[in-house]
């Protein structure tokens, strides 16, 4: 009870002294991804190169093309362990080995230059392997042997298939790939190669209930029993049924549950979902069919035990959050302008992740 009385008053932005921590960083800078290996934040951004963030110290650094640590600026992707940061930009992909503090680029040559934008980038810490999103094509790189494998993941003809936008782990044996028309699952027991490995869903068969002509796949959450897969708004009024977009709870058999501006929502586009506790949380925009512009529409908390939607109405969280990571004791937001971090260790709150 004291947990939902919280949450209607962060909800309503009253009592600021009951309100969590805030703190805004990186003033002014467009933050695309966040990561953290545990005792730093890795933060990927729109032309000031990398970012690093010692927790215990409190101390930003950077790497860019400012201060001779990197050849480009503009990242769009990262990820990191207690050796290595990986990085993907607009033209290629990134290693960062800690020990010598020094960069390594590598380009593909396979499907031109516009599969050297790097939009995604997952360590895989049960195979120590680095799975790599690729505007065409998968890759997996093996740091032991370091060694990169392409993949070409298209069905039925369909390119869109093959455009890896979204790369999540579902414990030790899975891991899924979200693509702009359709969701890969990977069952690691076999090769990715041998017939029988990979699932895909779109919104054939009846899956996502077979709404909306293609879906785009921005988000993924994994419980024990439960998927929760967010998904991009793009629908104009010449085609108002072309991605539809919402946050859909997938059973792992036959149901699927669709959350959108009908639950409550502000806005049926997601562009990010993360998880504290029993909370959901889902980053809201909407998209203009006449400007064809993209309005950010704030937080959704999702109550994954009640399926309760709970608005964040604070004036200290932007209403464009890009990425969202939780690492442990806050969370943080990468928006259009800075990076946010809330203290979720206040124990008002704690029930947001215990």
């Amino acid at each position: 009870m004291k947990l939902l009385i919280f949450l209607v008053l962060i909800a309503h932005g009253f009592y600021a002294q009951d309100m969590p921590d805030i703190v805004k960083h990186l003033d002014g800078i467009t933050v695309y991804d966040i990561a953290g290996d545990g005792k730093n934040i890795w933060v990927a951004t729109n032309g000031n190169g990398i970012y690093s963030y010692s927790i215990s110290k409190k101390e930003w650094s950077n790497y860019s093309s400012a201060n001779r640590q990197l050849q480009i600026d503009f990242f769009y992707s990262i990820d990191a362990n207690d050796k290595y940061v990986w990085a993907g930009s607009t033209d290629g992909f990134f290693i960062l080995d800690k020990k010598q503090n020094k960069w390594t680029k590598r380009k593909f040559a396979k499907g031109g230059q516009l599969s050297n934008w790097i939009r995604s980038v997952k360590y895989d810490k049960y195979d120590d392997v680095v799975w790599i999103g690729r505007f065409k094509y998968l890759t997996k790189y093996d740091i032991k042997m370091k060694r990169f494998y392409d993949y070409d993941l298209t069905m039925n003809h369909d390119e869109k298939s093959n455009t890896i936008k979204v790369i999540e782990l579902d414990g030790d044996s899975l891991v899924w790939f979200g693509t702009e028309n359709g969701l890969h699952k990977y069952d690691k027991s076999r090769g990715i190669d041998d017939g029988g490995t990979v699932q895909y869903y779109n919104n054939r068969l009846n899956y996502f209930n077979g709404e909306g002509e293609d879906i785009s796949i921005s988000g993924l959450i994994f419980e024990q029993n439960f998927v929760w897969i967010g998904l991009d708004e793009f629908k104009t009024k010449i085609n108002p049924m072309f991605n539809i977009g919402g946050l859909y709870k997938y059973d792992r058999r036959n149901e699927w549950l669709r959350f959108d501006q009908h639950q409550g929502f502000r806005g049926n586009g997601i562009f990010d979902i993360e998880r504290t506790g029993n909370y959901l949380w889902a980053s809201c925009y909407q998209f203009g069919s006449d400007t064809k512009d993209i309005y950010g529409r704030g937080i959704a908390l999702i109550n994954i035990m009640t399926e309760e939607i709970i608005i964040l109405d604070s004036k200290q969280i932007p209403d464009t959050v890009l990425k969202m990571y939780f690492d442990g004791a806050s969370m943080w937001l990468a928006s259009v302008d800075g990076l946010y971090q809330i203290d979720l260790t206040n124990p008002l709150v704690n029930g947001f992740h215990n």
